[in-house]
């Protein structure tokens, strides 16, 4: 029996944005109105579990990093840390300077974003679905259920909070990613009815030029730091890095591209050892392309919609997406998935401008992926060299 053919998350975002782009000129305004209707309530049911996805992954996530302590571990998380606030804050001075302008003086109001069809039609229904508790109390839950459980070391808590992150992880790849397409999909329907949609594209266009372009310098820098340290041409080593940077681009996963970036990074001269701990714990850890790509995709938005996005906003965020990182499931999408909680309480993006995030992520979703798996044979020179093991 043939195994069925099935389409990847970017696929179906892009068919779906282009489907709402042309569809939108077309449709009578009733159609509009049940996609309005369903993005109402897939953003109640998206705020809802907000608050349980930060708890469920960033509290087992705390737990697990503490409870392996030790002289490497600490070297790697300082250093992927280290590199994604590098990221963070690399990504939001030349977006600053850059982005201007690109988009100019072409600001959405933050309804329109919210809703673009909001103008002519409504939603037949409206659903109010208010969550457990709130962002902030979520991540104060998360961090005393994770520190605790790392010091305490109890195996019930510990238990619980795992099977908690599974059901967490299996609502995120089995109903939120699988509706996310239907989602972004009214969300341009309406744009395009409302005659917005080409500002918006346009935008778009330029936006993931310059973040392409941002993620080889990042590379660049990060693989000059390796080579500094190992005394080893940079460019060499990142060139032998390029198979994992492929796999990942089709992947769109750095959990499934470990197996190739474990095989290159040892072709890098790092110690087997050291690369058997260092590449699997980086793909959980390390993900800097995928900070460049949401500081640079939230600052778009910000523009956009005439949000605030000073550095002193933006330096909490940039400390705090850092810590989030490291909850993020290793499927397409999982970082953004991560990140909404902060993009909200901080950014105080609301659900319209979180769906448009959503769709220019996941646009560019394999080059942040390609740039965080390709940049984890950067760490590992510099961890097989600071771990006392001299490069081969």
């Amino acid at each position: 029996m043939k195994k069925a053919f099935k389409i990847g998350l970017l696929p179906r975002v892009a068919i779906a944005i282009a489907a709402g782009l042309v569809l939108g000129n077309f449709v009578p305004e009733w159609s509009v109105r049940i996609f309005a209707s369903f993005n109402d309530l897939f953003s109640g049911f998206l705020g809802f579990c907000i608050p349980l996805i930060v708890v469920g992954l960033v509290a087992p996530g705390i737990a697990d990093m503490g409870k392996n302590a030790g002289r490497l571990l600490i070297i790697t998380v300082i250093l992927a840390y280290g590199f994604t606030l590098f990221s963070g804050f690399f990504s939001y001075f030349s977006c600053s300077a850059v982005y201007p302008s690109l988009i100019g003086d072409s600001v959405f109001s933050p309804d329109s974003i919210k809703n673009p069809e909001s103008e002519t039609v409504s939603p037949y229904f409206s659903l109010e679905i208010k969550p457990v508790f709130d962002v902030m109390t979520a991540l104060i839950l998360a961090f005393v259920i994770g520190i605790g459980n790392a010091f305490v070391r109890g195996t019930a808590i510990k238990s619980a909070t795992d099977e908690f992150r599974s059901i967490v992880e299996k609502v995120i790849t089995g109903v939120i990613i699988p509706l996310l397409p239907v989602f972004i999909f009214g969300i341009f329907l309406g744009m395009s009815y409302s005659g917005a949609a080409f500002r918006v594209i346009s935008i778009f266009g330029r936006i993931i030029l310059v973040i392409f372009i941002l993620h080889i310098l990042l590379l660049v820098i990060m693989f000059c730091v390796a080579g500094g340290f190992a005394g080893k041409n940079p460019f060499r080593l990142l060139y032998k890095m390029m198979p994992a940077y492929m796999t990942a681009l089709g992947t769109s996963s750095s959990a499934a591209t470990i197996p190739v970036t474990l095989g290159q990074v040892k072709k890098l001269g790092v110690n087997e050892d050291i690369a058997d701990f260092c590449v699997p714990l980086c793909a959980t850890i390390h993900l800097s392309g995928s900070t460049l790509k949401i500081v640079a995709t939230s600052l778009a938005i910000c523009l956009m919609t005439g949000l605030p996005h000073d550095i002193l906003l933006y330096a909490g965020f940039i400390f705090m997406l850092g810590i989030m990182m490291i909850a993020a499931p290793g499927v397409p999408g999982g970082a953004i998935m991560a990140s909404i909680a902060i993009l909200q309480s901080i950014l105080h993006f609301d659900e319209g401008s979180v769906g448009l995030m959503i769709a220019l992520y996941i646009a560019i979703d394999s080059f942040g992926t390609a740039c965080n798996v390709t940049g984890d044979g950067a760490l590992a020179v510099i961890v097989n060299k600071l771990g006392g093991t001299p490069a081969s």
